[in-house]
């Protein structure tokens, strides 16, 4: 038996009202519900729970959730016109033996690290 694959990912967020509106509203993710300050959407079968906190909130250091896309420059573009705000353009990040990696970064209202990725066939 061994460990393969992630359910839940918790992150902490200082307004769950605010962070529901972006994670929602804003990107789009399928909520799944919500109990008091603990939200939770679905990402591709994985949960996402954010988890409202009265202390302050830190954005973890090295840490940063990736969403897979299928249309990197055109989610970006959708994501632009709501508000997002990216750190640059999508960008060629590797280039593998079967794909390209493209990803483009930004920030949730808290700071923590974003990023949509594609690996171009």
């Amino acid at each position: 038996m061994a460990l393969s694959r992630i359910g839940q990912i918790a992150l902490p967020v200082s307004d769950a009202n605010r962070a529901e509106a972006f994670y929602g509203g804003t990107l789009g993710l399928n909520k799944l519900f919500r109990y008091g300050d603990l939200v939770f959407f679905d990402c591709g079968g994985v949960r996402l729970m954010l988890e409202g906190t009265p202390k302050a909130v830190q954005p973890g250091a090295g840490v940063c959730h990736y969403f897979y896309v299928e249309e990197i420059e055109a989610m970006a573009a959708i994501l632009k016109a709501r508000g997002v705000q990216f750190d640059g353009d999508p960008h060629l990040i590797a280039k593998m033996p079967d794909h390209e990696l493209w990803m483009a970064f930004f920030r949730d209202p808290d700071g923590h690290l974003l990023a949509l990725m594609e690996e171009k066939r």
